[in-house]
């Protein structure tokens, strides 16, 4: 092994500071996804409304809970279901000091597998105890219902110690009626972090905030908006800004016709990529102020800014693109942009 010695030019290559102020906010990713449970874990909700637990029996006698769709010992569609009791043995469990947000308790608790009396299989559930020390594997814990319920598994609140169970309170929901016995639920999927943008987005950024489009050249002369750290034909730099007009061309399109939850355009309308003029490759945006079945490649497009109080750090500056007016790009100056 090498080693550098005194007096001679560190090994490290200097990194100099960057020219623009690097920006950096919170980034909330979401996707909340619907489905239906199904025939099975749909009477699994259902019993949860009324105030009971039920499993199902497979063809070797075992009581699943929840129950399974399919009998594990012969594949058949599972068509046993039977009740079980709310009361049952902690088989394991480890302890959750610091509560989470969207956590059954809002103080530490523990996270038990619960064998339910009747069945073979652990429910996780939580367990509600003062301190790690008033819980073991073994203990007898019984549910508590929540008085409003919905046919989710926090209908039960959570476990708490003790070998008896009271009856479920009268359901103070009004629950949507099961659709044929199928019960729909809505998951909450998130992620929060902090992005910190490169240089290089940081431009693209403060220019959309100035109400400038800002793309960068790469040593082989390409500009890319919005630019890149390095080209990713050949991984050469990024050498330089460059400011580009709001206007070009769609070079390849789609028409919306399907609505979905939380869609903001009443279809149908269309999604484009558009290759800003000087650009050399498109990025994807609205096209509206025309009929979608008139969007056509080469359509010659310009930006539609939202007013510039309501400007941010982001891309909505710019509501939509829509026809110039100008004629259609010749397919030529285009087609090794799409």
């Amino acid at each position: 092994m090498n080693a550098t010695a005194p007096g001679d030019a560190s090994p490290v290559a200097p990194v100099p500071a960057p020219e623009s102020t690097i920006l950096s906010a919170p980034l909330n990713n979401r996707f909340d996804y619907t489905r239906s449970l199904g025939p099975v874990l749909s009477q699994f909700a259902l019993a949860l409304r009324d105030g009971r637990i039920v499993g199902s029996r497979s063809s070797d006698g075992r009581v699943f809970v929840p129950p399974v769709e399919f009998d594990p010992a012969t594949g058949a569609v599972t068509t046993d279901i039977v009740d079980v009791a709310s009361a049952g043995t902690v088989t394991s469990w480890s302890w959750q000091p610091e509560p989470l947000e969207g956590q059954p308790l809002d103080k530490p608790f523990a996270w038990a597998l619960i064998t339910l009396d009747g069945a073979d299989t652990a429910l996780l559930h939580a367990v509600a105890v003062d301190s790690v020390d008033d819980l073991h594997t073994g203990d007898r814990v019984h549910a508590v219902w929540r008085a409003a319920r919905t046919g989710h598994i926090a209908d039960i609140a959570y476990f708490a110690p003790g070998e008896h169970a009271d009856a479920a309170p009268a359901n103070t929901a009004d629950p949507d009626d099961a659709v044929a016995g199928q019960v729909i639920i809505t998951t909450p999927i998130g992620l929060t972090i902090t992005h910190t943008a490169s240089e290089e987005e940081s431009w693209y950024l403060e220019g959309l905030k100035a109400g400038k489009l800002i793309g960068g050249r790469v040593a082989t002369g390409e500009v890319y908006f919005p630019p890149r750290q390095a080209s990713p034909a050949d991984g050469s730099p990024t050498t330089g800004r460059v400011e580009l007009p709001d206007t070009g061309i769609v070079t390849t399109f789609c028409i919306v016709n399907v609505p979905f939850l939380g869609q903001q355009i009443k279809p149908p309308y269309v999604a484009a990529y558009v290759l800003l003029d000087g650009a050399d490759i498109p990025f994807l945006h609205l096209i509206l102020d025309v009929p979608a079945d008139e969007v056509r490649m080469g359509m010659r497009v310009k930006a539609v800014w939202r007013p510039e109080a309501e400007w941010d750090f982001t891309m909505r500056n710019i509501s939509h693109f829509a026809p110039s007016g100008e004629p259609d790009a010749d397919f030529e100056s285009y087609r090794n942009h799409l």
